[in-house]
């Protein structure tokens, strides 16, 4: 069970702080996602996009999308549009177009200016060689480099390229004050001057996230805990500009089921692999928000309950492990829960996509047949599996069994049994099952007398659910032909 965590104390009044941190004021939340589409879509970056919409959907505030598109060489269009994608299949979509980052390039600079005008930024014109003594020199004495530019007039620059670097305090502390790990403390002696423009004039990550998300309006920023010393910086970064921080919240990372970071030796970690795997967006949606965040024992919960209990404060500061276990098991709840015609939809697609031949008129045996089968299916590909059966085309491909199982005494006792079946006007589940025992009872003997070769003539290699079930699934024309082929003497 997840609990909330305990408060922690605020920072006493008369702690050094240099520039005590600020926080946004009380208006709406307006949350946002920022992938960079670089490649697939990891499913950290969906749980991170998940409490960022709940968060927002909570508080009746707004929900963004930012692409940080800014590296040119990797960012591609087809990324952009699997991120796209992404957000579209679990249901994610943003409140607003979305916003590139690279297309802002002029207001980054712009902003960069504005600091250089406050005394907050300076031009560092030492050339490669000079940083490089500088990092050995800053190394061997144990501090953060430090470039001798920070202090000199500009009226004394040389003429050659420059950076631009931010003037951070070298005294006291920065705090991020973090809505999960609770208020984290930063001696600024250790935060070097962080480049905010590169020699050709390119804005750096830093700098860009600050000004997009303050232009953006971003209340709440709530993304991995591998943004927490970035945190910082960007405190700095806002502060330098005169900008309210935002509340921070960093979420801790998804870890595989053996403790270790999620990495390809766990299995999935993608997006469209899930997708691909047969998870529903919304067994995914429930499933993702259990990772690191809960109300009291409920394991499963729809998407109205997910926004009314989520506050941020509530998600846990240990990292979360996937467990498929779990995320099986609300699959097959949201499976069983699915509107058949949907689920009709889902399993044509993969029948096609493994290039079977699906019959014109399978749609309205798919509908007949889904709900006798998904009891026991845990992605969609299991209940395309338990389906199979109702595609095969006669006859049927006989299993190496099937000789044993139909010896003669069997053939002529199955074919007592299809003359009965004939005769059957109730073709459902509950009048089949009484059928079967009544004609079991008739014969002095146990189902499981006949029951394996009755199933191996209707679904022959493939699997299929009790025999009932199968028989209803097939319906009564389909079932007796079945049967005739495999009773017939060339059989």
């Amino acid at each position: 069970m997840l609990r909330r965590r305990p408060h922690r104390p605020a920072i006493p009044p008369d702690c050094d702080t240099s520039r005590p941190p600020t926080s946004m004021p009380d208006r709406p939340v307006v949350t946002r996602i920022a992938p960079s589409p670089t490649g697939s879509m990891h499913i950290g970056t969906a749980r991170t996009a998940l409490f960022n919409w709940l968060y927002a959907r909570h508080t009746g505030g707004k929900f963004l999308l930012r692409v940080e598109d800014t590296d040119r060489e990797r960012s591609t269009q087809a990324a952009v549009e699997v991120i796209f994608e992404g957000m579209k299949w679990l249901g994610l979509e943003a409140d607003e177009p979305p916003v590139f980052q690279a297309a802002r390039a002029d207001r980054h600079r712009a902003a960069v200016e504005d600091l250089l005008a406050r005394g907050e930024a300076y031009r560092d014109y030492m050339t490669p060689e000079e940083l490089e003594s500088e990092r050995e020199t800053a190394r061997a004495e144990g501090r953060v480099v430090r470039s001798p530019w920070r202090d000199i007039s500009p009226n004394d620059a040389p003429d050659r390229p420059f950076v631009v670097r931010l003037k951070s305090p070298q005294t006291g502390d920065t705090v991020v004050a973090d809505k999960v790990k609770g208020d984290i403390r930063f001696q600024n002696k250790d935060l070097d001057d962080l480049i905010l423009l590169r020699t050709d004039g390119s804005p750096t990550y830093n700098l860009a996230v600050v000004v997009d998300d303050h232009d953006m309006g971003v209340t709440h920023v709530i993304r991995g805990d591998d943004h927490l010393n970035n945190a910082a910086r960007q405190t700095l970064i806002y502060q330098a500009l005169g900008w309210e921080v935002p509340v921070w919240a960093h979420l801790p990372l998804i870890h595989g089921p053996d403790g270790a970071k999620l990495s390809k030796r766990h299995g999935a970690q993608a997006v469209s692999e899930f997708d691909s795997m047969g998870y529903l967006p919304e067994a995914m949606r429930n499933y993702l928000a259990r990772l690191g965040w809960g109300h009291g024992d409920d394991e499963i919960f729809n998407d109205d309950q997910a926004i009314a209990w989520f506050d941020i404060v509530d998600v846990v500061s240990a990292p979360a492990r996937l467990d498929w276990a779990k995320l099986n098991h609300i699959n097959n709840h949201y499976i069983r829960e699915a509107a058949v015609d949907r689920l009709a939809d889902l399993v044509t697609a993969i029948h096609l996509s493994r290039d079977l031949k699906v019959p014109a008129d399978l749609r309205p045996v798919l509908e007949r047949t889904i709900p006798l089968v998904r009891e026991g299916a845990k992605t969609l590909l299991d209940l395309a599996d338990s389906t199979v059966f109702v595609l095969s085309h006669r006859p049927l491909a006989m299993p190496d069994k099937a000789a044993a199982l139909l010896n003669d005494e069997t053939r002529a006792r199955l074919g007592r049994l299809a003359e009965r079946l004939a005769a059957v006007s109730a073709w459902d589940v509950p009048a089949l099952q009484d059928e079967i025992r009544a004609f079991a009872e008739s014969e002095g003997i146990g189902i499981g007398k006949f029951g394996p070769a009755l199933r191996i003539c209707l679904a022959g290699e493939a699997s299929a659910p009790d025999l009932a079930g199968a028989l209803t699934a097939l319906g009564q024309e389909e079932s007796l032909g079945r049967l005739h082929d495999a009773l017939s003497p060339a059989a």
